[in-house]
């Protein structure tokens, strides 16, 4: 009787010291809310690790752009994405941990305590919204049609896919809106924004120079929208490399540089140049080469040719900084804003200066970026390979922009990829064992072909076949 009794007061005791028996359906690792900093600070080093990742799973860019080529595993560069999570995975990238944690933060900004006053919850939610308007660029510049009007509602779990052109035209407006609600004097997110770390004013250039950008993209389907976004814009885009977009990671792990990841931390030996790029870079004795790759065993630069597989220890590798942990990650950079402000002018756009001047300002922020001089800049731009009025004169002001601009984006391939299918140059040659067309989008994911069947039935059919070859409404060329 006795063990029983003490049985029983045991179990009285517990359960008077257990009051609220709810919180044992609280999960101390998942809240249920967090603080809206740290969201806007994981969106960013999402939207930098996608951009500038290797990983043969999400980007493969750099080998649709011939920068680099496989050794053993050659699927991705003869464009098999039939068969890979390849488009699954890029889309996951940007809704589910760009934009979802984006929408998360402007939810819970409005009633952080943090945020002391209007302008500042103002600012926060606008620079909030201009990372989306990038974020729904990259997708749309991807896929063409996308859930966006519907996209991130919780409640609609079969959202309807959106004319791409519309929601284009809807991003250029939300920017607009953007950069008139911005309240410089103010503060914002603080060490918590990576990328500017708050600095409402380099927020607004971002702004401009987004749209400076995305005007180039259209200007092919429809001009005269073009010269209005990009005159507008072009006085308040970046003026130097101090103005890029660039997110600082760190060197040691998780927060590291995708590249040094999937390169070093890896232990893999799955990349080497792509003979593409260091046949160009090297007929244009680009000082760019050695700062871009490696030499070979003989100190030589040599490329593997694209998609027929290639000994490592044969060829030039990525070159060493760019595979360090804390190699920086660009989102939009000031070369990228010259080379489209050069393209302005030679469609007729008042954008000042000479099409000349902004493509040199282009070439030597390039350089400048990634570790040459002032100097070697102009002794290479006054080559006639190379200098403005001589270069490229078969393909006219697209092949010579085209060119430098494939050189200018070569750590950030989905861009080159974009502008490559717009301007016509390079004119890349496909690998002899290539699985398709070359690719004009990315599929659609099978997950929404499977689930959401009856909107992404609608949604290739709209676009035109969801093919790699089906063209987006910007590309005419």
């Amino acid at each position: 009787m006795k063990r029983i009794l003490f049985i029983s007061l045991s179990v009285l005791a517990l359960a008077s010291c257990q009051k609220n028996m709810t919180n044992l359906n609280t999960d101390p690792k998942y809240p249920l809310t967090v603080p809206s900093n740290t969201l806007v600070t994981e969106a960013e080093l999402n939207a930098a690790k996608t951009i500038a990742s290797s990983n043969v799973n999400l980007n493969i860019f750099r080998l649709i752009q011939q920068y680099w080529t496989e050794t053993t595993y050659t699927d991705e560069s003869n464009y098999n994405l039939a068969t890979r999570s390849i488009p699954d995975n890029w889309w996951n990238a940007w809704y589910r941990d760009v934009l979802n944690n984006l929408e998360q933060a402007r939810t819970f900004a409005r009633t952080d305590v943090t945020v002391p006053d209007a302008n500042v919850l103002k600012n926060d939610t606008t620079i909030i919204d201009i990372q989306e308007v990038y974020a729904y660029y990259v997708l749309v510049t991807t896929f063409g049609n996308i859930p966006y009007t519907q996209a991130m509602n919780p409640s609609n779990v079969f959202p309807k896919f959106d004319d791409a052109k519309t929601v284009y035209a809807d991003l250029l407006k939300r920017l607009d809106a953007d950069i008139a609600a911005l309240v410089t004097g103010s503060d914002s997110w603080g060490s918590a924004d990576i990328l500017y770390n708050g600095d409402v004013s380099a927020w607004k250039k971002f702004a401009y120079s987004l749209e400076v950008k995305m005007a180039a993209v259209m200007a092919d389907d429809d001009a005269a929208t073009a010269k209005k976004v990009m005159e507008a814009a072009a006085p308040g885009a970046f003026a130097s490399n101090d103005d890029n977009a660039s997110f600082t990671f760190v060197t040691a792990p998780p927060n590291t540089n995708p590249v040094w990841v999937d390169l070093v931390q890896s232990g893999r030996h799955d990349f080497v140049a792509a003979s593409t790029s260091i046949n160009a870079l090297d007929s244009l004795n680009d000082p760019r080469l050695s700062l871009f790759f490696t030499t070979d065993g003989d100190g030589n630069y040599t490329g593997g040719d694209p998609g027929v597989g290639a000994t490592y220890s044969v060829y030039s590798h990525p070159a060493v900084k760019l595979t360090k942990p804390d190699f920086p990650g660009l989102l939009l950079d000031y070369a990228e804003v010259e080379f489209a402000l050069a393209e302005g002018v030679e469609r007729g756009f008042n954008v000042g200066g000479t099409a000349a001047q902004h493509y040199n300002n282009a070439v030597t922020a390039s350089i400048e970026y990634w570790g040459g001089t002032a100097a070697q800049a102009t002794t290479y731009l006054a080559q006639p390979s190379v200098a403005y009025a001589t270069a490229g004169t078969g393909g006219g002001w697209r092949e010579k922009i085209g060119t430098q601009l494939y050189l200018a984006l070569y750590n950030r391939g989905h861009e080159s990829w974009t502008a490559q299918r717009r301007l016509g140059y390079p004119q890349l040659v496909a690998p002899p064992d290539a699985l398709s067309v070359f690719p004009l989008r990315l599929l659609y994911p099978v997950k929404e072909e499977n689930v959401n069947s009856s909107n992404y039935s609608a949604a290739a059919a709209a676009i035109g076949g969801d093919k790699v070859g089906t063209k987006l409404w910007f590309d005419k060329n």
